[in-house]
Formats: C-alpha cells, structure tokens, sequence
C-alpha cells in the first residue's frame, strides 16, 4: 500500500487538451475575464502607433537515449513552439497593456500540442503603488535546483519536467511600495489543472494521467478564487520574502482510478489512470538570499497544510563564484543545495531528501555562452540524476541551446524510476524577431 500511495501521489510524467482556442480551455469565469480585459483596455487605449511588437519561434529537437518503455511512444520528438509579445505603454507610461500568447505544435504526442495565454496583462503605475489586472505570471524563490516558494502559477509539465514553465493565472495584483518593503496582495480568479504529457508521449508516468477526470476539494471546482499576499524587502546584503497562500493546491494527489474487473490496484495495470485531485491548502512560506562577496546563500522554506498532512519542507544552499578565472574573463560557480519534505515518501514532487551538486560556467563572451552541469543525489541512496543545460547566441536573433538529463540506479519503488528509460538529449534553436 506504501508503494501505491507514492506512486499515486508522485508528480504524473495523460490526457491533456488538445490544440483550441487558448481562451475556451479556461474557465467559464477566467474566459469572461479576460475577453472583457481585453475589450475595455484596447476601447481606451490611444491609436496602434505606440505598440512594441516582438516574437520569440524555437525549433525543439528531443533524442532518447533508449528504446521506449511502451510500444506506442517514439524513440524521438520534434516540436515548434511561437510566442509573440504585444507591448502597449501609454498615458506618459503610467499605464500599459501586454498580450503573449503561446503555442505548440509537437510531433509525437498530442497532449503537447497546447495553447496558452501566458499574460494579458493591464498595468497601472502610481507614485508608491502598482495595479495589474487580467492573466499574468509570477515568480516567487531564490534557489536553483527547485521552487519550493513558487506557488501562484501552474506548471505547464508538457513543456519541461524541470517544473520551471508556467500556465498563465488571471489574477488581480496590488503592490504597495512603501520604505519598509514592498506588499503584494494577489486575487486569483480561478484554477489552471496541471498539464501532463499523453500515452505516447515521453517522461509520463504508468499509468497515464487523465485530466479529464480532475477532482477538488472546493465545491466551486476551477471557478474557486483564492488569494495570496508578499511581503518583500532588501535589508543590507539580505532580500527577504515572506508570503502566504490560501486556495487550491498546485500540486494534485494523482489517484488510481481503475475499470471493473480490473487486476489488482497495487500493480496498477493497463486498464487503469491516475486521476488528479487538488486540495485546498495553506502555505506560509520565507525566502532568502545573503550576498557576502563572491557567495550567495539561498534558502525556500514553507509550512503548509493540506496536500497531505501538516508538514514542512525547505531548499536550502549557497553559490560561489570565482571571477575572471585565470584571467580569460569567465565566471565559474559551485552550488550545493539540500531539498529536504518531512512527507517523506508521501511526496507528490521528487524532492523528498536530495542534495543537489552543480558548477556553473559563464563565458562573458558577446554570444552569452553559458553552461550548468549537476547532479541530484537521493540521500538514501536511491540513485542520481544528471542533468546539463548550456545556451550561446548566434548573431543577433537566434540562439541555440542543448540540455540533457538522464537516470541511474533510482529504485523501482521511487516515482522517477518511471523515466529510468527516458534519459534525452534535446537542442533547441530559436529566433527573435
């Protein structure tokens, strides 16, 4: 039963929508939102003159170094993902409007062919206030290896299993900006589900996750609003955050749900899916970042409850940075960061009791040449996964960019173990236009 529980409520690696309209895949509620943003912010915008328009394509190029797991998934993945930006500043700046959308269009696995509001976003500017209304993206944390703190947005797990892309969160946001610090109060005007990759897709879990069956705590379902407040402040070489959130949890419990006749749950066969299931949580949370010359000390931290029992959970390390190594004029840093969840194995992301190693290598060179290499290492000795990411610009507008990430002896009860044949090679080549 232990092993089920793990496994029900691992991070999904699917059954997600398909290729629509990026506003009908939103809730009732959300959808209404932000066709009125849009109507009553562009009636009052001045003429189209003052518009900055920009763009960003890529080209994504997926090998795995294995033979799938499953018949029906591809030994490789081609993709190509656009995503304009429309900038409106007007009223002498103090008041702006942003349209980025996003779209994929991927080769082997439908679920990953998805459209996106990343931000329609108005923005008023004050003397010692700000005010942004409409769909957004907000990034709380200080550390590298994962964002304990980061909790406003949704993951948008059919882009990257690093967990660092965002579904966009319609929302209202009050800043005040004060000597003592800034404060963000946030309403949040409905729930984004998780998205998760389909059966022919790579990096899923087995079985695979349905969202069509999502399940809430809430009675109001994704129409729920919840809200969320920061308190941010540099004191010295010392930012701090401090912030609590309040609503529908980010991260589902992923539960079996198996037709009749079925084999047993424990094995979780063919016939079964993981179905998610968001609970209402609080989460209090503090992050900090000290710079001491040429280190910094990171650390997340949270209690929540919900989402499981009571508990706590923290990412804590530092970065150290040599300068100008023997005088060529580039940067080499060494991290070390400990993820640490007192759920143990009741965890519903990997990082129950890891400790992350990685050096970073920043060339200060005009192409912007940089790379990240590390490993995270299970604490109780249940393997290690690798991973490498590195990015140079070519010329002007394009910019390529390889990562990699592979796994070695994780158990067969641990959730990642389900990606043990997974391990990949991916370049990317964009173009900014």
């Amino acid at each position: 039963m232990r092993r089920l529980r793990r496994i029900a409520r691992s991070t999904g690696i699917g059954s997600a929508p398909g290729l629509t309209d990026p506003l009908a895949m939103l809730p009732v509620a959300i959808h209404r939102l932000a066709l009125s943003t849009l109507v009553s912010l562009l009636a009052v915008a001045p003429p189209l003159g003052a518009i900055e328009l920009s763009a960003r394509m890529e080209l994504e190029l997926s090998g795995f170094v294995q033979p799938p797991a499953h018949p029906d998934q591809s030994p490789h993945d081609l993709s190509l993902a656009v995503q304009p930006e429309i900038y409106h500043s007007f009223g002498d700046g103090s008041h702006s409007l942003l349209l980025s959308p996003f779209l994929r269009v991927d080769a082997a696995d439908d679920s990953r062919t998805h459209v996106d509001v990343r931000e329609l976003l108005y923005q008023r500017v004050f003397d010692r206030a700000e005010l942004r209304i409409g769909i957004g993206r907000v990034f709380w944390g200080v550390t590298e290896s994962y964002h304990l703190v980061d909790v406003i947005n949704q993951t948008d797990l059919v882009e990257n299993i690093d967990m660092e892309d965002k579904l966009g969160q319609p929302l209202v946001n009050l800043s005040l900006i004060r000597n003592w610090g800034v404060l963000d109060v946030f309403v949040l005007l409905g729930f984004r589900d998780r998205t998760y990759p389909g059966r022919t897709g790579r990096l899923r879990s087995e079985p695979t996750v349905n969202t069509d069956m999502a399940t809430y705590e809430s009675a109001a379902g994704r129409e729920r609003v919840d809200w969320a407040a920061r308190w941010s402040h540099a004191i010295g070489d010392v930012d701090i955050g401090v912030a609590h959130f309040h609503g529908t949890g980010r991260e589902p419990e992923l539960l079996p749900v198996c037709q009749s006749g079925g084999s047993s749950l424990v094995t979780l066969p063919d016939e079964c899916v993981l179905a998610p299931h968001y609970e209402i949580v609080h989460r209090s949370s503090l992050d900090v970042q000290a710079t001491k010359g040429s280190m910094l000390w990171k650390l997340e931290a949270l209690r929540a409850s919900g989402e499981g029992d009571s508990h706590f959970a923290w990412v804590a390390g530092f970065e150290f940075t040599w300068y100008g190594v023997y005088q060529t004029g580039a940067d080499v840093g060494v991290l070390s960061e400990h993820l640490y969840d007192s759920r143990g194995d009741m965890t519903p992301h990997p990082f129950d009791h890891e400790l992350f190693v990685a050096t970073r290598l920043v060339f200060n060179d005009e192409a912007s040449s940089e790379l990240l290499a590390g490993v995270f290492i299970d604490s109780e000795g249940d393997g290690y996964t690798v991973a490498f990411e590195a990015a140079r610009r070519i010329g002007d507008g394009w910019k390529v960019e390889m990562e990699a990430r592979g796994w070695n002896g994780v158990a067969r009860i641990d959730p990642m173990a389900q990606l043990r044949r997974d391990d990949y090679v991916q370049l990317v080549l964009s173009r900014f236009l």
